[in-house]
C-alpha cells in the first residue's frame, strides 16, 4: 500500500477564478475582497488557474503585443532620500557609482541601441529628491528635447518629486510623454521603507504630471516585507491614480542597505502577484522590471502567462539584467510581438 496521500484540490476555487476572469474580460471589475481572495490562493493548481485567468485578460485587452523599455542612470548615487531598498541613497554604504547629470552622448547612444532592438522607450532616471525650477531643470529639458527630437525612441523620465505644476508643464513642453514615479508600496507600508518624503508627496507629483498631459508609469516593489494586503492595496491605489504603465519590481537585496537580509519571495508568489495585478488593472501595461532575473531565474518567461504585457530590458540602475538578445528570443519563442507602437496608450 502506498504511504502517499493525495491532497484534494477544491474544484470550487477553479470555478470562482474562472468566473472572476470572465467578468473582467467582459468589461467588469473585481472588488477588493475578491482581489484579496485571489492574493491568498495557496494551492499550486489554483495559483496556475489565477495565472491562466490573468493570461486570458492580457490577451483580450493587449493581444500578443509586448511593450519594451529601457533606462539610463542619468544621475547616479548620493541621493538625499533614505529609501531602504535603494543602493543609491546617501544614507547607505553600498559602493554604488556616483556621478552628476550625464552629457548628451550617452543618452543618444542609449537611444540608438534601443532603436536597433525595437525598444519603445528610454527612460532618463536621476537619483535625487526631485526637480525644481532653475538651471538643472533647463539642462534636463534640453536633454529631453535631444532625445525626443532624435525620433529613435520615446522620451521617458523618472526625476523624482515634482513640486509644482509649472515644472510639470515644462517637462511636457520639452517632450516628455511618460513619467516614471512609483508609489512603491501601500500607503500603510510606505513609512517602513522611506521617511524623508511621504506617500502623499508621490501622489501629488503624479497629479501635477497628469494635469500637464503626461502619461504615468507607476508601480512598486514587492518582497520588502509587506503583506499580501499591502500588495492588493498598492494595485488599487495605482488604479485610483490612473497609472498607464505599472512596473512590478521584485526586491533584489543590496549589501549595505537596510533590506540586505530580507528573504526572497518564492517565484510562484511573484507570478501570482503579477496575475492579481492583471485582474485589478486589466487595461494597463503591466511591466516586470527590476529583480526578475535573480528572483524568477528559469521562470522568467512565465511572467507573460501570468498577465504581464511589458518588460524592462537592458541593465537596471545599479544591477545587471540578462542580455537584451536573450529577452527578445524569449518573447519570440512565446509567439509574442515586441513591435509596440511607442505612442500606443490609446486603450488605457
Amino acid at each position: 500500500m502506498s504511504t502517499m496521500i493525495a491532497k484534494l484540490v477544491d474544484a470550487s476555487c477553479h470555478t470562482r477564478i474562472s468566473e472572476l476572469a470572465r467578468r473582467v474580460v467582459n468589461g467588469g471589475e473585481i472588488s477588493r475582497d475578491e482581489a484579496m481572495w485571489l492574493f491568498n490562493v495557496e494551492n499550486q493548481a489554483d495559483i496556475f488557474d489565477v495565472m491562466a485567468g490573468a493570461n486570458r485578460i492580457r490577451e483580450h485587452f493587449k493581444g500578443n503585443k509586448i511593450h519594451l523599455c529601457s533606462i539610463v542612470n542619468a544621475k547616479a548615487g548620493a541621493c538625499s532620500e533614505n529609501c531602504s531598498f535603494c543602493a543609491q541613497s546617501a544614507f547607505h554604504q553600498t559602493g554604488s557609482p556616483k556621478y552628476g547629470f550625464i552629457d548628451p552622448e550617452p543618452v543618444q547612444q542609449a537611444a540608438e541601441e534601443a532603436a536597433r532592438n525595437g525598444i519603445t522607450a528610454v527612460g532618463l532616471v536621476a537619483a535625487w529628491r526631485g526637480l525644481k525650477e532653475g538651471p538643472m531643470l533647463d539642462e534636463v529639458c534640453q536633454r529631453i528635447r535631444e532625445l525626443s527630437d532624435s525620433g529613435k525612441t520615446r522620451a521617458d523620465v523618472s526625476l523624482g518629486i515634482i513640486p509644482s505644476q509649472k515644472v510639470a508643464d515644462r517637462l511636457k513642453e520639452a517632450g516628455v510623454e511618460c513619467y516614471g514615479h512609483n508609489l512603491e508600496s501601500s500607503k500603510r507600508f510606505f513609512p517602513s521603507h522611506c521617511t524623508t518624503h511621504t506617500y502623499e508627496d508621490r501622489v501629488q507629483t503624479i497629479s501635477y504630471l497628469k494635469k500637464a498631459g503626461v502619461k504615468i508609469c507607476s508601480g512598486g516593489i514587492i518582497g520588502m516585507g509587506e503583506t499580501r494586503e499591502d500588495r492588493c492595496d498598492l494595485a488599487f491605489s495605482l488604479k485610483e491614480v490612473g497609472a498607464n504603465v505599472v512596473p512590478i519590481n521584485i526586491l533584489n537585496p543590496i549589501k549595505g542597505t537596510p533590506f540586505e537580509n530580507v528573504p526572497p519571495l518564492a517565484p510562484l508568489e511573484i507570478l501570482k502577484t503579477i496575475s492579481c495585478f492583471r485582474f485589478i488593472l486589466p487595461r494597463q501595461e503591466i511591466m516586470v522590471a527590476g529583480g526578475r532575473t535573480v528572483n524568477l531565474r528559469d521562470m522568467q518567461s512565465m511572467v507573460f502567462h501570468a498577465g504581464a504585457s511589458a518588460l524592462m530590458v537592458g541593465n537596471y540602475l545599479t544591477t545587471l539584467n540578462q542580455p537584451v538578445e536573450r529577452d527578445l528570443q524569449m518573447i519570440k519563442d512565446l509567439g509574442l510581438d515586441p513591435d509596440w507602437d511607442k505612442h500606443g496608450f490609446t486603450d488605457q
